[in-house]
C-alpha cells in the first residue's frame, strides 16, 4: 500500500473476502429521480447493507487482518453510531470479543443494536471525544486493538470495494456523489473508481455545519471544523484523517455542502416517492443533488445512500416538518367565541373542504385570547398549495378569526 493508501488490488482482495459476508447491495435506477433532478440516477443502497450501513465492509475486512495475539485480546473502538455496530458484527462475525465505548447520550436504540451483535457496551463521556479518550485508557488496560473508523487502509478498501461494485454494474457511470463524514467510504470509492477510469467525476458531500474535508482540502492540512449540531451525526466529524485527506485530495473533484434542512427533505422525499428509508447522513448526497449543487445532466450519476439507522423520533419530526413546507400538513390557529357548536362547524367545513384533521388542541390559557374566546390549533393535512387555498376560502366564509401557525 503506498503511502499506506490501499491500491486497487486491495480493494479485490478486500472485496473477495467480503464476498458472502456482506451484501451485495442494489445499484437501483430511479426513473422518479431522474425526473425530479433531471439527471440519470441511480441509488447505491447501502442503507440495506448489514448493520444498515456500509460501515460493515471496512470493519469486517479491518477485523480480518488481526494477528492471532491480537485475536486474543479482543477489539475496541469509540462509536455512537454505524462504526460501533459495523464493528460489533465484524467481531461477532469473527469470533472476537469486542468493547464499544459509546457516550453517555447515545440512544437506547443504538445501544441494543451494538449489544444485540455480542459486544460490550461501556458509556463514558458528553460525546464522542470524551468516549475516545475512556476508550484509549481501556485499550492499554486490556492489551486490545483499537479499530479505527476511517483511517485505517483496511477500512478505506474495504469501503471501496463499493466502487468496484457501481463499476461492475454501471460501466458507463459519469459521475459518483458520496457522503462524508472522516472521508473512509469517500476514499475507498475514489481509489477504485479512478484506477479503473480517471474520467469519473467524483463528488463529495458534506454538511454545511460539519465542513472539516472541505476546510481541509482548501487549506492544504487537516483542520478542525464543525459545529457538531448537524442531524448528520454520522458524517458530523471534527476533521478528517491523515490517508482520507491525501486520497480525496487526488481522487475527489469537489466537495460541496448542504444543510440540514435539505437533507431532512432529501429524507421525506425518498420515503414519500421511492419507499426508501435512510439516516441524514445517508441522504446528503441525494440533498446536493436536489439543490443543484452537483450537475447531473450529463451521463449517469451513482448516488450512495450510506445508511439507514435513523433515529425514528426524528424521522417523525422530518415528515410533519417537510410536510408543512410542502403545504400537505398546515396548522390552522383560530380564536373563537366559546359557545357550543363553534367547534363543529369549523370541522364541518374543514371536512367538506377535503381537509384531514390530523390533530386539534385547545388552549383556554394562552395570554393573547380574549375573555369569551377559545384558542384552537387544528393540524390539517391537505393534498397541495391549491387544496389549501380552497380550504382556507371555505374557513373564512365562517367568519372567526384565524391565523397560519409556522
Amino acid at each position: 500500500m503506498k503511502g499506506g493508501l490501499p491500491e486497487i488490488q486491495e480493494i479485490r482482495e478486500a472485496a473477495s473476502y467480503l464476498k458472502g459476508k456482506v451484501n451485495r447491495t442494489e445499484l437501483h435506477h430511479s426513473t422518479t429521480f431522474s425526473k425530479i433532478v433531471g439527471g440519470d440516477i441511480y441509488f447505491k443502497m447501502e442503507n440495506h447493507q448489514k448493520t444498515g450501513s456500509f460501515k460493515a465492509r471496512g470493519a469486517i475486512n479491518r477485523v480480518s487482518k488481526l494477528t492471532p495475539e491480537e485475536r486474543s485480546h479482543g477489539i475496541i473502538t469509540a462509536s455512537s453510531g454505524n462504526h460501533a455496530q459495523g464493528v460489533a458484527y465484524a467481531a461477532m462475525v469473527g469470533g472476537i470479543n469486542a468493547k464499544i465505548v459509546m457516550p453517555e447520550y447515545t440512544v437506547p436504540a443504538k445501544i441494543n443494536a451494538v449489544q444485540g451483535y455480542g459486544a460490550e457496551v461501556v458509556l463514558r463521556g458528553r460525546d464522542y471525544s470524551e468516549a475516545r479518550e475512556a476508550a484509549e485508557i481501556i485499550r492499554k488496560s486490556d492489551g486490545r486493538t483499537f479499530i479505527e473508523a476511517f483511517n485505517d487502509p483496511y477500512i478505506i478498501a474495504g469501503q471501496g470495494t463499493i466502487g468496484l461494485e457501481i463499476l461492475e454494474d454501471l460501466p458507463d457511470v459519469s459521475t459518483i456523489v458520496v457522503p462524508v463524514g472522516g472521508g473512509g467510504l469517500i476514499s475507498g470509492i475514489s481509489i477504485a473508481a479512478k484506477s479503473i477510469n480517471p474520467a469519473i467525476r467524483i463528488i463529495g458531500v458534506e454538511s454545511e455545519l460539519s465542513d472539516s474535508m472541505k476546510a481541509s482540502v482548501e487549506q492544504g492540512r487537516i483542520v478542525d471544523h464543525t459545529s457538531g449540531d448537524s442531524i448528520a451525526d454520522g458524517i458530523s466529524v471534527k476533521f478528517p484523517g491523515e490517508l482520507t485527506l491525501a486520497a480525496v485530495r487526488k481522487n475527489v473533484d469537489e466537495i460541496v455542502t448542504v444543510s440540514d434542512e435539505s437533507i431532512a427533505l432529501a429524507i421525506y422525499k425518498l420515503l414519500e416517492r421511492n419507499k426508501t428509508l435512510v439516516e441524514p447522513s445517508g441522504a446528503a448526497a441525494l440533498a446536493a443533488i436536489m439543490d443543484r449543487k452537483v450537475d447531473v445532466s450529463k451521463g449517469k450519476t451513482a448516488v450512495i445512500l450510506s445508511g439507514g439507522n435513523i433515529n425514528f423520533l426524528l424521522l417523525s419530526k422530518i415528515i410533519y416538518k417537510s410536510m408543512e413546507i410542502e403545504s400537505k400538513l398546515v396548522r390552522i390557529e383560530f380564536k373563537i367565541p366559546d359557545r357550543p357548536g363553534t367547534l363543529y362547524r369549523i370541522s364541518q367545513a374543514i371536512s367538506e373542504a377535503g381537509g384531514n384533521i390530523f390533530h386539534a388542541e385547545v388552549d383556554n390559557l394562552a395570554k393573547d385570547t380574549p375573555v369569551g374566546y377559545q384558542a384552537v390549533t387544528f393540524a390539517i393535512n391537505v393534498r397541495d398549495e391549491k387544496h389549501l387555498s380552497a380550504l382556507l376560502d371555505r374557513i373564512a366564509g365562517l367568519g372567526y378569526r384565524y391565523e397560519i401557525v409556522t
